[in-house]
């Protein structure tokens, strides 16, 4: 098990900071920080991100880790919370939370976890997109906080805050998918491809409900009911080639629970 105290304790001297300073800045007692450095109680990992952040550190330095040398279990323990994590969260999440007690403050495990959170707990995640923005190496997880954070906010009607956190996150006109489809060939094109087909078409669908949710706050429903007719048709084809096998269930799924959306 990784010794976290011994860390603590050298960065601290390090930079030449008292217990006292650390506890204040961490919103814990000094005796808690002691007993850190003694081994006698290790910090909640909610803290390892503000702890990095304080010493200017990244959490594999802070854990003192080659974040490579156990890239496959941790890996292995993202799959198998992410197989359950639609229909069974709270095992999803007991799955990530296990394996952050052997991979305290990874990134990878850290945002996973924010999938599995219900919506009474967004305290809780917003706390950890917050400590995800500030302190994650991997751009993917940072800008990925930042759009479950703008979630969080817009559902509890903090709309300047969604505003601004939407800011930090920058405007690309294209992705990696749609790179790899069109520069390589085989079956990684082919994946690429695939993966991005399905990624598009869902934006699609979202951005057609939210044309005809807006319609509908403006009161001109003659103009959504079109919109509606106009998605319909489209997912109507799509589905009437459902028996031809080559649409995957997820895909067919997507576009059953979309026909739903546009019934005015």
């Amino acid at each position: 098990m990784i010794n976290i105290g011994k860390k603590i304790r050298s960065l601290r001297n390090q930079h030449h900071i008292s217990q006292e300073t650390l506890a204040e800045s961490m919103g814990v007692s000094c005796q808690a920080v002691s007993k850190w450095e003694t081994g006698a109680a290790a910090p909640d990992i909610s803290l390892l991100p503000a702890l990095a952040c304080f010493f200017d550190v990244s959490t594999d330095e802070l854990l003192d880790y080659n974040r490579f040398a156990n890239e496959k279990k941790i890996t292995e323990i993202r799959d198998r919370a992410y197989a359950l994590r639609r229909e069974h969260p709270e095992e999803a999440e007991k799955i990530l939370r296990e394996g952050l007690k052997s991979f305290p403050g990874n990134e990878m495990l850290l945002n996973n976890l924010l999938y599995t959170l219900p919506a009474e707990r967004s305290d809780e995640a917003e706390n950890l997109c917050k400590a995800l923005i500030e302190t994650a190496q991997d751009d993917e997880v940072k800008f990925d906080a930042l759009r479950i954070l703008a979630k969080i906010y817009s559902a509890n009607g903090q709309k300047d805050l969604c505003a601004d956190t939407l800011e930090r996150i920058p405007e690309l006109y294209f992705t990696k998918l749609q790179l790899v489809a069109l520069l390589l060939n085989g079956d990684a094109s082919m994946n690429a491809a695939q993966k991005q087909l399905f990624l598009d078409f869902e934006s699609m669908i979202n951005m057609l409900s939210v044309t005809k949710d807006r319609l509908i706050e403006k009161n001109e429903r003659a103009e959504a009911k079109t919109w509606c007719n106009f998605a319909a048709g489209i997912l109507e084809a799509i589905l009437k080639e459902r028996a031809a096998g080559f649409l995957s269930e997820a895909f067919v799924s997507l576009c059953e629970n979309a026909m739903q959306e546009f019934q005015l």
